[in-house]
């Protein structure tokens, strides 16, 4: 028989995320870290909407791209929080999660070697996604140095002539790294020069604790040639919604809809009625939450400091990523002893990129009772290795 798989899939390692927390389902008292998962509940109106469009029987097809309700609110939400201006029944997609919205952007938006810039350590989809999409994944390594954030040097070392796309991860996983107003002016010059477009993932936007976010969209004349990708999973604590979307000029939101239309029809109906409450009532639940990151944010940094643990001060999404090069161990080593001799899952940082070897990914999306227990493990294997 023929070998019935494709060789472009079965060439792609699986997430390095994952097999740590496989193991600790199985490993009593173990304690997890890892997962980049809200331990908050969705709100309650939340999920009563989601509820009613349930028991009235909302469980029709809605249009590909999305309720058209939902797109408006979208619109609103992205004007009065980020400057962003588009137009709903043009210019917005909704997707299933933000995951497939990045995935359909870069397969509309490259052809077969057409190169894609990805800093990492960011989050492990952008390069499968991209090699899926036929295109050449160029790694652009981020450093501790300059706080994980994209320097415009850094950038223009990156780009030939076959540069199409720049994967923009802020505010970053894994490093919880954020980059300012005047920080991303600085790349804009040189993105409209090289006549690149941005793919920017703005997932953790509304989770930042020294200042408003950015949005690389919003600043002058880089609304032509960005899609900005969100959704309601961190923000609103709606993992298994499953609701991401995709705003950008028509003429890719048209070919992204077109895609999304052939391998998804749409995004759940149930869980669209239930973002548009969200989006519309739940400020101040999402400002009770962030609260919460950052006072569990700050725990993380005080502890380290306290243990001897060299970590950079983060200031957006829930992670902190501390370096472990002192300890001699390399981060897949680190974790897989944490995790055998004080049953502590963490994410190695190599998981992100071979550029986080030295590094683990801590999650403070877990209560301060979690976080005690782990970081007194940590501090008794650290202990052991002096």
């Amino acid at each position: 028989m023929r070998n019935p798989l494709s060789q472009k899939i079965t060439g792609i390692q699986p997430s390095g995320i994952r097999k740590f927390f496989d193991i600790v389902s199985e490993m009593p008292d173990a304690i997890s870290l890892g997962v980049g998962e809200p331990d908050f509940d969705t709100p309650w109106n939340v999920r009563e909407e989601g509820i009613y469009a349930l028991e009235k029987g909302r469980t029709f097809y809605t249009s590909n791209a999305g309720l058209k309700e939902l797109r408006e609110e979208i619109c609103n939400y992205l004007a009065r929080k980020m400057n962003l201006h588009y137009d709903p029944m043009k210019e917005v997609l909704i997707t299933v999660g933000g995951s497939e919205a990045i995935d359909v952007a870069l397969r509309c938006m490259c052809d077969t070697g057409d190169e894609v810039l990805i800093p990492q350590p960011s989050y492990v989809s952008y390069l499968p996604c991209a090699i899926m999409a036929d295109a050449k994944p160029v790694i652009i390594e981020l450093k501790e140095e300059n706080e994980f954030k994209l320097t415009k040097e850094e950038l223009l070392a990156s780009i030939t002539d076959k540069t199409k796309v720049l994967v923009m991860p802020f505010p970053n996983n894994p490093t919880g790294a954020v980059m300012t107003r005047e920080e991303l002016e600085e790349l804009v010059p040189v993105i409209i020069e090289k006549d690149i477009y941005v793919i920017s993932d703005e997932i953790y936007s509304a989770l930042t604790y020294n200042g408003e976010h950015c949005s690389i969209g919003s600043l002058p004349g880089m609304k032509e040639r960005t899609i900005v990708i969100n959704g309601f999973s961190k923000a609103f604590a709606m993992t298994g919604w499953r609701l991401g979307y995709a705003c950008g000029p028509k003429e890719i939101i048209s070919q992204m809809t077109k895609l999304h239309q052939f391998a998804i029809m749409c995004a759940p109906t149930n869980s669209q009625f239930a973002a548009i409450e969200a989006l519309k009532n739940c400020d101040m639940e999402v400002n009770k939450m962030v609260e919460a990151y950052d006072q569990r944010r700050r725990y993380l940094m005080h502890a380290f400091k306290e243990m001897g643990l060299d970590c950079f001060e983060p200031f957006g999404a829930f992670y902190v990523f501390p370096s472990i090069k002192k300890f001699g161990l390399s981060s897949e080593e680190f974790a897989n002893r944490l995790l055998r001799e004080q049953k502590l899952a963490v994410v190695p940082g190599t998981a992100f990129g071979d550029c986080g070897e030295g590094f683990l990914r801590i999650s403070y999306a877990y209560s301060i009772d979690n976080l005690k227990q782990g970081l007194e493990r940590i501090e008794k294997f650290i202990n052991t290795l002096k």
